[in-house]
C-alpha cells in the first residue's frame, strides 16, 4: 500500500497498524511522535490506529541532547525502506 511518510511516498506492508509502521521502519517507539492526516495519534492508539491507502503521516523522533541538557526533535528525512 503506498503512504506518504515526511512527505515521501512509500510503499508500506497493506493492514500496518502505527505501532507496526514504526517497527517496520526500525524506530524506538518511545522516542516518536506521529501525526497521521494531520491529527496527532496519542500512543495508546497506535496498536488500534490502522493505516489506510494514501494517509499522510509526518514522524517526529526526539534526540536527546543539545545546549543545557534540552531535548531536540528532528524530523526524519529519508527513514529506512
Amino acid at each position: 500500500m503506498k503512504v506518504i511518510i515526511n512527505g515521501e511516498p512509500r510503499d508500506v506492508p497493506d493492514r500496518l497498524n502505527v505501532e507496526e509502521l514504526i517497527e517496520h521502519l526500525g524506530l524506538q517507539g518511545e522516542r516518536v511522535a506521529v501525526e497521521r492526516n494531520r491529527e496527532i495519534v496519542r500512543r495508546a492508539d497506535w496498536a488500534t490506529t490502522l493505516l489506510r491507502e494514501g494517509d499522510e503521516l509526518e514522524i517526529v523522533h526526539f534526540v536527546g541532547g543539545g545546549l543545557r541538557g534540552r531535548s531536540r526533535s528532528r524530523f526524519l528525512p529519508n527513514a529506512p525502506q
